[in-house]
């Protein structure tokens, strides 16, 4: 499972960062342009809508329920001071997808039971793409949230999210998350579709391996 969330970069227009993960295999993108008016948002998401729509792929926007329902993208991802996320699935109906974010065990137990769809969990390193980051990870710290969520049979999957190269990887999965959701490091690659691929490649190859083992 790999998302990758749009970030403003010098380099590419966000349509240009969609458009080049999706040549890339990524079935999953995240909108999130946290700075941006209603409208602008809008006008990003148009162009990229139809892109989307062409590779079959997921799309979510960050926060932003009203202007998802407007547009009819699949779902949201809501940050801890965004829409509470049960609202938002009052808001938006049984089918919309519904991410969280979490940094704790805590913060994922607490939804133990109700319907959220799954858990942005980070974040893994120090990374710029966020204000205000809170306390990074590391594989430990994944290790013991999942392990703490899964003992209380809570099953929601766990996408790791935080400064995600693709060496990171194999660590990252043994820690049992399902996904990770990337940025930075595929538009700052040198051929941001290759590096696409080389993520899907490295992640199928490890859970293929992990499961080998189990």
């Amino acid at each position: 499972m790999l998302m990758f969330i749009t970030h403003p970069s010098d380099r590419y227009s966000i349509a240009e960062e969609v458009q080049m993960v999706l040549e890339g295999g990524c079935k999953w993108i995240q909108l999130r342009l946290k700075d941006a008016s209603d409208e602008e948002f809008r006008q990003t998401a148009l162009e990229i809508i139809p892109l989307c729509k062409e590779h079959e792929a997921f799309l979510v926007f960050d926060d932003r329920v009203e202007l998802a329902m407007e547009m009819g993208v699949h779902g949201v991802h809501l940050g801890k001071n965004d829409m509470d996320p049960l609202q938002a699935r009052e808001t938006m109906g049984a089918e919309a997808i519904i991410g969280i974010t979490a940094n704790t065990a805590e913060d994922i137990l607490k939804y133990k039971g109700h319907d959220v769809d799954y858990v942005g969990l980070g974040p893994y390193r120090f990374t710029t793409t966020k204000a205000n980051l809170s306390p990074v990870l590391g594989t430990e710290g994944y290790a013991d949230i999942v392990k703490t969520v899964r003992d209380a049979d809570m099953l929601l999957p766990i996408v790791a999210i935080g400064g995600i190269g693709v060496e990171d990887i194999p660590a990252l999965m043994a820690t049992g998350i399902n996904g990770v959701a990337v940025n930075g490091s595929i538009i700052n690659a040198p051929d941001p579709v290759a590096y696409t691929r080389l993520l899907l490649d490295t992640l199928n190859e490890t859970v293929s391996a992990l499961r080998k083992k189990s």
